[in-house]
């Protein structure tokens, strides 16, 4: 009877669900940030480790203003996508780097389509259907999701492993390997030592074989140079700066954009965000002698690299500063490519972008949210979107890589 009349209550009325409580529920859908939706008598849970269409018995792990977060213990009904995680370590309560391992490959890909779709309309108020388009997830090798990620942050326990914090915690889960780093990386030998202190260790692998371990910014083993080589240029980088953890993302990233710009002899191109210039590098041979790069980049490091990479190019003018600092600065751009940080590029960086009415805007993202926000005020602006295609360059992951093409109308 209890039951009965808590359902019969207003939902402001009805008790809230507490930490440590456990509840059955149906899992609805994918939410973005690696979560799945169920309701609870007018409450809604987002659930970690879950599929949509399961019946679940789940413990509330968190409950924090409106926001109520919980976790599996038991799968009721399971979906016929679970499969048995490949690592030991990606289980409720472990470490919180994985979220879909769970969760059978080709399934994820269907649950990202549907979440970069759903931002987009939410979001972006841009229904892609009745626009004529659908998002396409395609799957990067290998194939199976495992050992692509090349740069890896490890956090250090109160007994000196290497590890992952805990989902949403500051615990840190010890681990003996991590199926997802590339095995050049050797994670075993990595977790078998003790470290002491408290700083992070950083490994980065190159495409070249090498290896670096550093920590707190200093080096400690392997080249303090890393050099990447991708579709011929070979690129001399720092550990530190930023570069593509999937091992196949340089590549598929640089075919995939180029294929979408059409760059032509004589092009003024703005390269956003651009970090050390892994875009740049294919822009300048495409643009040749009389076009022009403008490569526009703030972190310190990454600007070092790329001074050295293009010292003896002539057609890539480097930006020392934010794109909000620098864009507005330049005068002509027939072509803009922007990847910018999963915060996206931000209204002012958009509207200096419109009023460069360059044909074709090709956006590389790595977060649906910010880039469904930025699309919609891009197609405000006079733009059509006409491609958007994603890649799964963090499999077993929530995360997903989406390019993005808009050209004047």
């Amino acid at each position: 009877m209890e039951n009965d009349v808590t359902t019969e209550l207003p939902r402001e009325e009805r008790p809230r669900l507490e930490v440590g409580e456990r509840v059955t529920v149906d899992i609805v859908a994918a939410a973005h940030g690696g979560h799945f939706i169920a309701r609870h008598e007018g409450q809604v849970l987002f659930v970690r480790h879950a599929i949509p269409g399961e019946r679940v018995l789940v413990e509330v792990t968190s409950v924090v203003s409106k926001v109520t977060r919980a976790d599996v213990v038991e799968v009721l009904q399971p979906s016929l996508h679970r499969v048995e995680a490949p690592c030991e370590f990606a289980r409720p309560d472990g470490c919180g780097g994985c979220d879909f391992q769970h969760i059978e490959i080709s399934y994820q890909r269907e649950l990202k389509a549907a979440i970069v779709a759903e931002q987009f309309e939410r979001l972006g108020k841009m229904n892609l259907a009745e626009m004529g388009l659908s998002v396409e997830v395609r799957g990067v090798e290998p194939a199976d999701g495992l050992h692509w990620r090349t740069r890896m942050d490890f956090a250090i326990s109160d007994f000196g492993k290497i590890g992952f914090y805990k989902n949403r915690s500051k615990e840190v889960e010890e681990i003996s390997d991590c199926l997802i780093a590339v095995e050049d990386m050797n994670v075993p030998a990595l977790a078998q030592r003790t470290w002491n202190g408290d700083a992070r260790i950083e490994v980065a692998t190159s495409s070249s074989g090498e290896t670096n371990i550093a920590r707190g910014g200093r080096s400690l083993s392997g080249p303090t140079q890393l050099h990447e080589v991708v579709e011929g240029m070979t690129y001399t980088i720092s550990p530190v700066s930023f570069w593509q953890a999937h091992k196949n993302a340089p590549e598929t990233l640089v075919g995939h954009t180029m294929d979408m710009l059409d760059v032509r002899p004589g092009d003024t191109v703005c390269d956003l965000y651009g970090g050390v210039g892994l875009f740049s590098g294919a822009l300048a041979q495409a643009v040749g002698p009389r076009g022009r790069v403008h490569l526009i980049e703030s972190d310190r490091r990454a600007l070092a690299d790329a001074a050295q990479i293009f010292k003896g190019y002539s057609n890539v003018q480097i930006h020392s500063g934010t794109v909000e600092q620098q864009l507005p600065k330049i005068e002509k751009a027939d072509l803009v490519l922007l990847d910018p940080p999963r915060t996206g590029a931000g209204e002012v960086v958009v509207l200096s972008l419109l009023k460069l009415r360059p044909t074709t805007i090709v956006y590389v993202s790595c977060d649906p949210a910010s880039l469904a926000r930025d699309a919609k005020w891009i197609t405000e602006g006079g733009y059509t979107m006409d491609s958007i295609v994603a890649f799964d360059l963090f499999p077993m992951t929530q995360h997903i890589e989406t390019v993005v093409r808009f050209n004047l109308k």
